[in-house]
């Protein structure tokens, strides 16, 4: 009997359940998934069963290596050198623009939060001044509880019942992407709007989340959209960068989309560019590291020049980010060699803190992947979780005793009196009474005395568990800023601790020095990016000098928490089945070989195929593939054909939607000869072979595939090893690799979910489960 499992996916609104097909043995044995438990009265599932081992067949590849057929070849011979050298003009026109509308997003983000996070402290700050003198405080809990869930109600309500892709940072999905995986609607304009719109109203609900991951998103969107030089959600053509609609070029310009979104986010150009080479992209060369950086610097600079504007200081190009850090003096802030230990410590502590998140998150999220499954459930999360939120904050609050002077020339935002003599102000309403943003700076920047280690212990108890509740929720939220701000506090309480073990460590154990550690061992234990996180930090603090201390740091977090628990991006795309291919095949797989792992039988066209058969065998659901070798007969007798090339399904769907038959080629000498064109304009959102009619005569008709397939597919032997498959589809970015014998049959195809079913669990190498969830 058939397992019968469903998975919340990125884009699925979760209301019907699917049954898994033929399984896979595991190498190593596996839990069988549980069944569905329905309530009766509706049919609705009361309880999504999940199981990790799967892996989903719903998600398709993008082609990452160009179709060479003779349309592709007559038009590259066709070009001379100087409409080569104006498409490499486009290319660094688009980069520029993908820059410019990365950094206008990201400054239209920051000054509507900016605007509404500074209205609704100002109402609630005059609402809690008031009711301090004269009582009845709980009028302010709930005012600041209904203004929370008011702004989250709104985010969740968009991404839940219009736009369920656009929930999280979107950071694994652009990871996905990138790596070459078809994750449906996720560079559509739609999710840009809901995505821009939720990020504002999640960040100004209070919530545990940064604006900042989002950015990488929204950048890649933009990239999306600008590249193709048209709208496929508003069907509007405007005719130009023809050239570029197709996968490969695509997946570059997301590439310095993504970078032109960590350059807004934290104003760090070079650490975009390290971002999307780490993270992001699986392909790359010297060209587009420029025209990557290019973008990165053009959003930076998009940003700063219009925050300028707006501060009115026009000009002064000091906002380099959404995140600013402020500038650490190398004279206060300096580090002697007896520190590093200390560091390094640090780093160990924020790889298991980091491992504890995202054990936690990982429980939580199965959690909502079998109960929290309808838009309703999860609107109502959201808001729960936005009034707890604040609840705890005003709590915290009200019971902290932590009073501080407040001087003349104080940075405090909204400084809150409540029980504090005149002149004070309550420092724990610093860190919660603020966005996510100011309460980082205010860690990293107050002076000495500013937090008492009460104050920043339970700071960081309360945040820790509020940012692992708020992540996965169905809002657009970053994880980077709560992170930071989570390490800046124990970071900070450490500073505060080695000051007062010794005299004369007062002197140099700074705690914002110590805050800026906690931060990066924090924000390293949850990702787990090392190269990028490390210049990224530079860049945003302004000071080489902390680069050898933060790499450090950084590098312990990574290889404490790795040995724990995966990074926090990669927990999420194994829980959502991504067919994800890393970098290497797994380390004991040399004993298998192409045979084994290849799918098979397949099913092959001939050269020049029946329309009938080709209609059939696209119809039919059961066989859902995209990808088909052509065969050729070599002599009459019944010898098997041998391969002579590849046809996708797109191509064969725009074949007959034009209608190329070789019968109609012959009565209508004035047919238009299909171009590439054609192929380009129906890219990417290819019509469903339901919506092409096919009368029954022209079923009779005889289709000539010579022109459109890709004449020289990639192939290889069928001994070939497991790692040498990997290495060639992966690096070459394929989509399809057909297996081949002696004789140039074929045997075999190798696509992307026959190698990411292989994986290293804890007991040796392990073979997933193929479920169409």
């Amino acid at each position: 009997m058939a397992n019968i499992t469903k998975k919340v996916s990125w884009s699925s609104r979760c209301d019907e359940f699917g049954a898994v097909g033929e399984e896979t043995p595991l190498l190593n044995g596996s839990d069988q998934a549980r069944p569905l438990r329905q309530d009766s009265a509706s049919g609705r599932p009361k309880e999504i069963a999940h199981n990790e081992k799967l892996l989903s067949l719903k998600f398709e590849s993008l082609d990452y290596d160009n179709i060479e057929n003779q349309l592709f070849l007559e038009e590259e011979r066709r070009m001379s050198f100087l409409a080569f050298r104006c498409l490499e003009i486009s290319r660094w026109v688009i980069c520029g623009l993908i820059g410019f509308l990365t950094g206008l997003i990201a400054c239209f983000i920051d000054i509507v939060v900016e605007q509404l996070a500074g209205i609704k402290y100002k109402v609630i700050k005059e609402n809690i001044v008031r009711f301090t003198e004269a009582g009845g405080l709980s009028i302010s809990l709930i005012l600041w509880a209904v203004l929370n869930s008011s702004f989250v109600m709104l985010g969740a309500i968009m991404v839940a019942f219009f736009e369920p892709i656009a929930a999280g940072s979107g950071i694994p999905q652009i990871k996905c992407y990138l790596n070459g995986v078809k994750i449906p609607r996720v560079v559509r304009l739609k999710t840009l709007v809901i995505k821009v719109c939720g990020v504002i109203c999640s960040v100004v609900g209070g919530l545990a989340v940064g604006k900042e991951g989002p950015m990488i998103h929204s950048g890649a969107v933009v990239a999306a959209g600008v590249s193709q030089g048209r709208s496929t959600s508003l069907k509007r053509d405007f005719k130009i960068f023809e050239y570029f609609r197709r996968d490969t070029e695509k997946r570059d310009f997301v590439s310095a989309g993504a970078a032109a979104g960590v350059s807004a986010a934290f104003g760090a150009p070079v650490g975009g560019v390290l971002f999307s080479l780490e993270e992001g992209a699986s392909f790359w060369n010297q060209m587009l590291t420029w025209r990557i950086f290019f973008a990165s610097m053009i959003s930076t600079f998009t940003l700063n020049f219009f925050l300028s504007v707006y501060h009115n200081k026009t000009g002064d190009l000091s906002n380099p980010g959404l995140i600013n850090f402020g500038s650490f003096e190398s004279e206060a802030m300096g580090y002697n060699l007896y520190e590093i230990p200390l560091f390094m410590a640090m780093g160990a502590l924020g790889g298991l803190l980091g491992a504890l998140f995202n054990f936690l998150n990982y429980w939580l999220t199965i959690f909502r992947i079998r109960y929290v499954h309808r838009p309703c459930l999860q609107v109502m999360e959201a808001v729960l979780v936005a009034a707890v939120t604040a609840a705890v904050a005003f709590i915290m609050i009200y019971f902290s005793v932590d009073c501080q002077p407040l001087a003349p020339d104080h940075t405090e935002e909204y400084p809150l009196q409540l029980f504090c003599a005149d002149g004070e102000y309550n420092s724990m309403a610093t860190a919660f009474f603020n966005t996510p943003e100011r309460s980082v700076r205010s860690l990293f920047h107050n002076p000495r005395g500013t937090y008492n280690a009460l104050t920043l212990g339970l700071f960081t108890l309360t945040y820790f568990f509020l940012a692992c509740w708020t992540y996965g929720l169905s809002v657009s939220a970053g994880v980077f800023i709560p992170s930071l701000l989570i390490g800046a506090a124990w970071g900070r309480l450490c500073g505060i601790l080695l000051a007062s073990t010794t005299s004369t460590a007062s002197t140099w154990a700074d705690p914002g020095k110590y805050a800026l550690i906690g931060a990066a061992a924090q924000l390293g234990g949850i990702v787990r990016m090392t190269l990028s996180l490390t210049v990224i930090m530079m860049e945003a603090t302004g000071n080489v000098t902390y680069g050898l201390p933060i790499m450090l740091v950084l590098m312990t977090a990574k290889i404490v928490g790795d040995y724990f628990q995966e990074g926090l991006y990669d927990i999420h795309i194994k829980l959502q089945s991504v067919p994800f291919l890393h970098w290497e095949a797994p380390a004991t797989s040399h004993w298998l070989t192409a045979r084994e792992v290849m799918s098979s039988p397949v099913i092959c066209l001939n050269r020049i195929e029946k329309v009938g058969t080709i209609v059939d065998i696209l119809s039919n659901t059961s066989t859902n593939h995209n990808g088909f070798p052509v065969v050729v007969q070599v002599s009459v007798d019944d010898e098997p054909a041998k391969l002579c090339g590849l046809i996708l399904r797109s191509q064969l769907i725009v074949l007959l939607k034009h209608k190329v038959f070789v019968e109609l080629a012959r009565s209508r000498l004035t047919q238009r000869k299909l171009q590439l064109k054609d192929f380009r304009d129906a890219y990417p959102r290819f019509p469903p072979i339901q919506s092409i009619h096919v009368s029954q005569d022209e079923r009779e008709c005889m289709m000539d595939l010579t022109e459109f397939m890709n004449p020289t597919p990639y192939t290889v032997p069928l001994e070939t090893s497991l790692p040498r498959v990997f290495k060639l589809f992966r690096a070459l970015g394929l989509r399809h690799l057909v297996v081949v014998d002696d004789e140039n049959r074929v045997n075999g195809l190798v696509t992307r979910k026959d190698l990411a079913r292989y994986h290293l669990g804890k007991h040796g190498l392990e073979e997933l489960h193929l479920a169409q969830t």
